[in-house]
């Protein structure tokens, strides 16, 4: 059967230094599988990516088949909300694909525009069970859970003969996602393991990593800020780190985490958004309030001090990221492009 032709619309900003997103995984994945996927916008200003995107539509419309729209909760919410109305003008049918972890807050403060933009799409994919259920308690019913996905033979899983406080934080610089908390903890645990240090990875966002780095500079802590990485380089300098830290007080189900879980990282995360869907406290993480500098400390005190408790987390972390894997989540886009 011939496959799809789809218009994926999003912020692919890759080449721009911006960390990777779901609109360059999925698409380089759809076109293994065999669909025609044409790509908007890589963009950088807000207004021409805003522009490049509508015109998108309207350029590919007699040629396509449908549209993913990438839905975020901030202002790029409102790029969704203006794609799919013209979707809707054109006919073409369009798939939200729901990545903001501040969405359920969305579709509370803007109910009339939400209502417009899910109720009317052909489908809503959730990548997470939490936004799911917000999703499905405000009413929508047009929604399907198809988690993030990743390529897990190219994650290698590495068992640690002990757990060092060598911490790693993967993520775009960025308010939300709070790094200063990140400098913070490493400079409680100091206290106890002097030789504690600490990796950043990711681009800047915002003024956060200004702060950071001015905050790091002034205390004398051991602090690599490395910029962004391409995945393969990432992954290869995980292998030198033996704890994985998320910090941050909004999200979904973060790609970065599924990663960490992969390669053998325990992971020590705020608790807040999808994660408590992804991470089970005590089992294949440790969970923590967010802004709680004092209890996450003692989650990675407890890895460090145990090394079986470590251990076990890792490899039931690995384990739960299994259903992550493209060759299972295939199954779901295929079902839903067809």
């Amino acid at each position: 059967m011939k496959r799809k032709k789809v218009l994926y619309i999003g912020n692919a900003l890759t080449h721009k230094n911006v960390t990777v997103t779901t609109i360059e995984t999925l698409s380089t994945s759809l076109r293994e599988e065999g669909y025609d996927v044409i790509v908007v916008s890589c963009i950088k200003n807000k207004i021409g990516r805003f522009l490049d995107m509508i015109s998108a539509v309207r350029k590919h419309r007699k040629h396509i088949d449908i549209v993913l729209i990438d839905t975020y909760s901030t202002t790029n919410y409102w790029y969704a909300v203006y794609v799919a109305k013209l979707c809707r003008l054109y006919k073409i049918p369009y798939i939200p694909i729901l990545h903001g972890g501040n969405l359920p807050e969305r579709i509370r403060r803007s109910v009339s525009s939400a209502r417009k933009l899910f109720q009317n799409a052909y489908i809503n994919i959730a990548p997470s069970h939490y936004l799911m259920e917000a999703f499905q308690k405000e009413g929508y019913t047009n929604i399907r859970h198809i988690p993030n996905t990743i390529d897990l033979s190219k994650y290698p899983f590495k068992e640690r003969e002990r757990y060092t406080p060598k911490l790693l934080w993967v993520r775009s610089f960025a308010t939300i996602y709070n790094p200063m908390m990140a400098l913070q903890v490493l400079q409680e645990l100091q206290k106890t393991y002097p030789e504690a240090t600490l990796t950043m990875i990711g681009p800047k966002k915002d003024e956060s990593f200004d702060r950071c780095s001015a905050f790091a500079k002034a205390h004398n802590l051991p602090v690599t800020f490395t910029g962004k990485l391409s995945k393969e380089a990432w992954i290869s300098l995980a292998a030198s780190h033996d704890i994985f830290i998320n910090t941050t007080n909004f999200d979904n189900t973060p790609v970065s985490i599924i990663e960490a879980m992969a390669l053998g990282l325990p992971v020590v995360s705020t608790n807040v958004g999808g994660i408590p869907f992804l991470i089970k406290d005590t089992q294949n993480g440790l969970l923590c309030p967010p802004e709680n500098i004092g209890t996450f400390v003692e989650k990675l005190i407890l890895l460090i001090d145990n090394t079986d408790i470590a251990r076990e987390i890792s490899v039931q972390a690995r384990e739960s990221v299994q259903n992550f894997d493209w060759r299972l989540v295939k199954i779901s886009w295929n079902e839903v492009l067809s």
